[in-house]
């Protein structure tokens, strides 16, 4: 029986880089995997960048109302008329956009399609809360991983804080796309209430 695993780490863990070195792993056996991401996630538009410098471009995005078995259905089968085999892998950057509906697609995938499903992404927003689809693929992966990385002061980095035009910032939209006025920096605890005047999940204590 396949299975639904998360593995999931702070920014700048690594997980995209983790990503296409388990998609190049299965490839260099002879294996077909499948790539894909949220279509929410604009940076690199159709591709998958790694800060290692390796960019890939993914099979298919997933729409925030789009059905995952689908799609995944659709294009296996695309790859197996043009290649005469099956898919050995599916693989999801920035799964923490993913719905909860659409984190039980994945379930389905491994469990009903027999295909491992490996989802890479983030715990919680700047907040500190859990994105939906991470919180799904918590309840519901039969393995989780943790990437480790590390704070500007040594420690383990554990949250995700937000800087617009270099200043950390503690509201706003939960979803906001790293580009040139936002960026994120990854912090231990005791950093992160440093910086936030003891604030979390948006609440003074």
């Amino acid at each position: 029986m396949a299975k639904l695993y998360f593995r999931y780490g702070a920014m700048n863990s690594g997980k995209s880089t983790a990503l296409l070195q388990a998609a190049f792993n299965y490839e260099e056996r002879g294996h077909q995997v499948l790539l894909a991401k949220p279509s929410v996630d604009t940076k690199g538009d159709r591709n998958i960048l790694s800060r290692l410098g390796v960019v890939r471009e993914v099979d298919f995005t997933v729409g925030p109302g789009d059905d995952v078995l689908t799609l995944f259905q659709r294009h296996r089968d695309r790859v197996i008329e043009a290649r005469g085999r099956g898919v050995s892998c599916l693989l999801i950057d920035e799964a923490q956009f993913l719905t909860f509906d659409q984190v039980d697609d994945l379930l389905r995938i491994a469990l009903i399609e027999d295909v491992p499903v490996l989802a890479y992404g983030i715990r919680t927003d700047f907040q500190t809360v859990a994105f939906p689809g991470s919180r799904r693929l918590l309840e519901v992966s039969h393995s989780l991983e943790e990437l480790k990385t590390i704070c500007r002061c040594g420690r383990k980095a554990i949250f995700n804080a937000r800087l617009v035009d270099g200043r950390f910032v503690f509201d706003g939209a939960q979803v906001a796309i790293d580009g040139v006025d936002v960026t994120y920096q990854s912090l231990c605890g005791v950093c992160y209430l440093e910086e936030s005047g003891g604030v979390l999940n948006g609440r003074q204590h």
